[in-house]
């Protein structure tokens, strides 16, 4: 669980609930269906009607990840680059072979069999970049998706302010409801703009930075997979690797030897 994600989320709608509570409002206030069915109903509608089906499937799977802790096992990914250097200086390339078959993640894989299989260098990196290029894409809808439900979210809360100030102009005949209903049409502009700032556009944010760390982690493996195929010193390796690191979205510090 990424905790840093679900605490701002709750701390954020819970210094609004008690701040409007220390100012002598009720919680019940708060709750109102028809402004919640144009805000929600109307910010969904606009999503769905924005993107393709395929993609807004993936919801449930971009809300998971924006919840979960990920580090992409860089640094396991550093000691494995680090010992197929070490293996490839002593026994030559071809000795890795075997040690593909025990490598979960496709994109080492795929590396690491270019290289064994003694692709030019320039088409190794040309190959690994547009794995990363076609990642960033991919990542880049589940991003566009919560920044778009964070554009509409507050325009639905204004309409649906609107259409309650046209009921409430259209039944001034009942002054004792009159406030009540001012208020309520004022709730849905209080739901759009909230659940904008606070829920879809912190999430899209969360999403870049853990595409901007996968990013990172797949650079780092595509610099040691070519310095492997360089025959670089395992030594000046590390020191590479160990860069890619601290440079990291979320620094990564590697077990001391």
């Amino acid at each position: 669980m990424d905790i840093a994600t679900l605490l701002g989320i709750i701390i954020g709608f819970s210094a609004l609930i008690i701040g409007f509570l220390l100012e002598g409002g009720h919680i019940s206030a708060l709750f109102l269906l028809p402004p919640a069915i144009i805000v929600f109903g109307g910010t969904f509608g606009a999503v769905i009607a924005s993107f393709p089906m395929k993609e807004i499937r993936k919801i449930p799977q971009w809300l998971r990840i924006a919840f979960t802790e990920q580090d992409h096992g860089v640094l396991e990914t550093y000691e494995n680059l680090v010992r197929f250097a070490e293996k490839a200086r002593r026994e030559g390339l071809l000795s890795l072979e075997q040690e593909m078959e025990e490598v979960e993640d496709d994109f080492i894989r795929e590396g690491m069999q270019l290289v064994i299989d003694g692709t030019d260098p320039e088409i190794t990196r040309e190959i690994l970049e547009s794995n990363i290029i076609v990642m960033e894409k991919r990542h880049k809808v589940g991003i566009d998706v919560f920044e778009a439900a964070g554009g509409y979210s507050p325009t639905l809360g204004i309409i649906g302010t609107v259409m309650g100030l046209v009921h409430v102009l259209g039944n001034l005949s009942d002054p004792d409801q009159l406030s009540k209903s001012i208020a309520g049409a004022f709730l849905a502009t209080l739901y759009g703009v909230c659940f904008a700032n606070l829920l879809y556009l912190p999430i899209a944010t969360k999403l870049k930075q853990k595409d901007q760390m996968e990013v990172a982690a797949r650079e780092m493996i595509m610099d040691g997979i070519l310095s492997i195929q360089a025959g670089e010193n395992p030594s000046i390796l590390k020191e590479k690797l160990k860069t890619h690191l601290g440079n990291m979205p979320v620094p990564v510090t590697p077990r001391q030897e």
